[in-house]
């Protein structure tokens, strides 16, 4: 009987600690990209922060060689995603109880605004200004759990995905 009290406290407290890692990790470790305005030079510097779609269309969006006065482009946005894959396999001969579980945490905040303003000179040439923006968020969660046991599998082998999203920010954009 106190060894299973033993045992449900122990996986109480591991399930706080890795439900706090994981719900603070990705807020402590992004507070530097929040105040960051990078402008990419060449291909290699983008990939190393962005996936190869991202960076082709950073690089179409902004043609560091065009002088031909065509009025102005910009395209920004912000991403975030997150994925989380799991797996959990327990063969016993006896009690399994509280074994085999998968917990995934996950949240997103935006609480930025997304502004744009472009002006297009007075050289009456009707090039006029082209923008796009956007703010994107994803979460995906795959999980697996198999439980063999020869005794008692209690509370063993349950899935459980916790996600939230949240954008309380402006997307703005300006033309004149």
């Amino acid at each position: 009987m106190f060894r299973s009290n033993n045992t449900k406290t122990t996986t109480v407290l591991i399930v706080v600690a890795l439900a706090t890692v994981m719900i603070m990790g990705p807020q402590i470790s992004s507070v530097g990209d929040v105040f960051a305005k990078q402008k990419y030079h060449d291909w290699e510097d983008c990939r190393d922060d962005h996936s190869k779609n991202w960076c082709k269309n950073y690089f179409k969006d902004h043609d560091h060689d065009d002088d031909d006065d065509d009025g102005n482009r910009a395209s920004q946005g912000i991403g975030q995603s997150q994925s989380s894959s799991q797996n959990s396999q327990v063969v016993s001969g006896g009690d399994s109880v509280g074994s085999g579980n998968n917990f995934s945490f996950q949240n997103q905040e935006n609480s930025g605004s997304n502004a744009l303003a472009q002006d297009s000179g007075d050289d009456d040439d009707d090039d006029g200004n082209r923008a796009s923006q956007g703010i994107g968020q994803s979460q995906s969660s795959s999980q697996n759990s198999q439980v063999v046991s020869g005794g008692d599998s209690v509370g063993s082998g349950n899935n459980f995905s916790f996600q939230n999203q949240e954008n309380s920010g402006s997307n703005a954009l300006g033309q004149q």
